[in-house]
């Protein structure tokens, strides 16, 4: 019978973060409560890639992590990574889930992790609402005690917690006002249906589409509410955290405090943002402190000038050398790609009405989509160039124009991108079956378009193979990008191979700097 072993839980979170960028935008549409921001669906996106990319760090970590490790990850990712209210709770749910995991994966270990996060939840909400996430986790714990396998049980899950869904305007009066359900909740029950698939291979049939809210400018942004959204990671004790909770109680509402264990995430609406904040200094240690005002998350940026490009870059060298050409760029570090609240951030900070968004990175197309579309609901103009290596970004920069129409330089920039075959060069961590047969941890492995093309021991040796494949198909031009640890005279010689070899072919050479990787190959 399955059981949520470590494979189970890799493919939920992946599952759920696939589910959620597809529906995000539904989610983010009916969002009324507990502020009609139109976020919940991206706050959730963000707190299951973190989740998602925490377990996926144990797997890179470990050729056979324990069970009990991936559960513990999948938590503590989706602790650090917690937006919004939404988000937080969620975090809580499967903390309070990994709890029972990790001690065993069976039909009754599962119901019992249900019924353990539906409780943790509650309590970490100061003043729990009934028509929320919360009345829908309760609904799906209770229904789970019915099954007896993972499979039966998981199923039995989904269905209570899409029933309770249903229930939801009946519960709270703005959701039947603006006639929607509980945007939370209907995140919660796409959570659990990727759940349902991980564990038997099949979807289960999805909620009804939910309609766009219809919500009156009193309830968008309403002058009796708090004005700002604060949230902190936080190092304290349980005692400290008790009195925090108690002080910010009376400051504001929408207070979840969850985690435990020395680590907390906390999440508060309040007036007074500073006085928040001071609390969790006295507290402990406050981090990654994120305050937002209402006020500008329903209301497009007045002053936004001009277009702008933001860029995601792997090394110092290509950021520097997109900087230089105007880009707004955001650093994608080895083993850390930047989350979307980084490329919100980054979209926020090129104070364009218009801007063209530069992945880079096939792995990145879920994350770029959810940052822009945050961005769009700020009122920036956003185009998403489905850039899958950083020569393509280089060569839809190059052709990028900011006089003229936006809609004739995104098509530009696209196909400058899309003319691009992308190459690179990287080093076998481990013994592994590939594409070209089986490596050896230390081989040189050949890349071309992301699949490994050349497996040798010699760096350059692998780098002109790779070449003259890309160039096989024809090319003009030929782009490197050479980290900074790579061989010395490695652009030089590869400069040489193709000057004589592939006749009226141009090269340039870029550094890549510290970090980047060892060799990015772009063929025009």
């Amino acid at each position: 019978m399955p059981q949520i072993d470590s494979a189970v839980v890799r493919t939920w979170c992946s599952l759920a973060l696939e589910a959620l960028g597809r529906e995000r935008e539904e989610i983010d549409a009916i969002n009324v409560y507990p502020v009609a921001d139109g976020d919940t669906g991206t706050n959730l996106y963000l707190t299951v890639e973190s989740a998602s990319q925490a377990v996926e760090a144990v797997f890179s970590a470990l050729t056979a992590p324990e069970d009990g490790d991936v559960v513990r990850a999948m938590a503590h990712g989706a602790l650090i990574g917690a937006r919004g209210n939404s988000g937080t709770i969620l975090a809580q749910l499967l903390r309070g889930m990994s709890e029972v995991l990790a001690e065993g994966r069976d039909g009754d270990h599962l119901a019992r992790a249900l019924g353990r996060a539906s409780a943790s939840a509650r309590r970490a909400v100061a003043h729990p609402v009934e028509g929320t996430i919360l009345s829908v986790a309760a609904a799906a714990a209770a229904s789970a005690a019915d099954g007896a396998d993972v499979v039966s049980v998981a199923r039995a899950a989904y269905e209570g917690a899409r029933a309770a869904l249903e229930r939801t305007p009946g519960q709270l009066a703005v959701l039947e006002r603006a006639g929607v359900v509980d945007a939370g909740g209907r995140g919660l029950v796409t959570v659990l249906g990727a759940l349902v698939q991980a564990v038997s291979g099949e979807a289960p049939a999805r909620p009804a589409r939910a309609h766009r809210a219809v919500v009156t400018a009193a309830e968008e942004c309403s002058p009796g509410g708090p004005a700002f959204e604060v949230v902190y990671l936080l190092e304290a004790d349980d005692t400290a955290v008790a009195r925090l909770r108690d002080r910010l109680d009376k400051l504001g509402d929408s207070l979840v405090v969850v985690g435990g264990d020395g680590l907390w995430n906390v999440h508060v609406h309040v007036d007074d943002a500073g006085a928040a904040v001071e609390a969790g200094v006295e507290a402990g240690r406050p981090y990654r402190i994120r305050i937002t005002h209402f006020g500008t998350q329903t209301a497009p940026p007045q002053e936004r000038a001009g277009r702008a490009v933001v860029a995601v870059l792997p090394g110092e060298g290509l950021a520097a050398l997109c900087a230089e050409a105007g880009a707004t760029t955001v650093l994608a570090r080895p083993g850390e790609p930047p989350a979307s609240g980084e490329l919100l951030d980054a979209l926020r900070r090129a104070h364009a009405r218009e801007v063209v968004l530069l992945p880079n990175d096939a792995e990145l197309r879920h994350t770029a989509a959810a940052a822009a579309e945050q961005a769009r609901a700020e009122g920036i103009r956003v185009a998403l160039v489905p850039t899958r290596a950083a020569v393509q970004g280089i060569a839809a920069l190059a052709v990028h124009e900011p006089d003229r129409r936006f809609d004739e330089d995104v098509v530009a920039m696209t196909a400058a991108a899309g003319a691009t075959r992308y190459g690179e060069l990287a080093l076998a961590e481990r013994q592994s079956f590939t594409s070209a047969g089986v490596c050896q941890a230390g081989d040189v492995l050949g890349l071309i378009d992301g699949d490994v093309a050349v497996i040798g021991q010699d760096v350059a040796a692998v780098a002109e193979t790779v070449l003259d494949r890309m160039l096989s198909a024809g090319g003009e031009l030929v782009t490197l990008v050479v980290a900074g640890d790579a061989p010395a005279a490695l652009a030089g010689r590869l400069e040489t191979h193709v000057r004589e070899t592939h006749l009226a072919v141009d090269t340039l050479v870029y550094s890549g700097g510290p970090q980047a990787p060892l060799l990015l190959i772009g063929v025009e």
